[in-house]
């Protein structure tokens, strides 16, 4: 879309930041915060008093819009011109394993393992404890 072929009717239903994501699309590099809302004033005809009422929430606008990102120095710009591009074969090459890189999970030569035995003696009166429990049903509770 370019502002210039946009009718007053669509431009009325336009927020700012659309209006906003259009001129940073067009220009095709960053601008400061001001700059950016003087066009984007400049582009929906608001006066003066419009400017210096509405710049902070201009700015919050921007800070919570996902399509916009602030860089340096007050400059923002559109979050797709800033995305990271990586080439898959330089991962696999640095996340290559050799052999000596993999690591067992069998204790080595001289480490112990010790065996805690009184855990096994614990688990044992545990069941002792509930050998005479009868579980009962809502029919066999009803009889007592």
């Amino acid at each position: 879309m370019k502002l210039k072929t946009v009718t007053e009717e669509e431009l009325e239903t336009m927020s700012y930041d659309d209006v906003a994501y259009v001129i940073l699309k067009e220009k095709g590099k960053k601008m400061k915060l001001i700059d950016l809302f003087n066009g984007v004033c400049e582009v929906m005809n608001l006066d003066q008093s419009v400017k210096d009422d509405y710049i902070a929430d201009f700015f919050t606008l921007l800070s919570t819009e996902k399509r916009f990102i602030q860089l340096d120095k007050g400059f923002w710009d559109l979050r797709e011109n800033h995305t990271s591009k990586i080439e898959l074969s330089d991962i696999d090459d640095d996340e290559e394993e050799t052999e000596d890189d993999i690591t067992s999970d069998e204790p080595e030569e001289d480490e112990t393992m010790y065996i805690d035995e009184t855990r096994e003696e614990d688990d044992d009166e545990t069941d002792d404890e509930y050998k005479d429990l009868v579980v009962m049903d809502e029919e066999s509770e009803a009889d007592l």
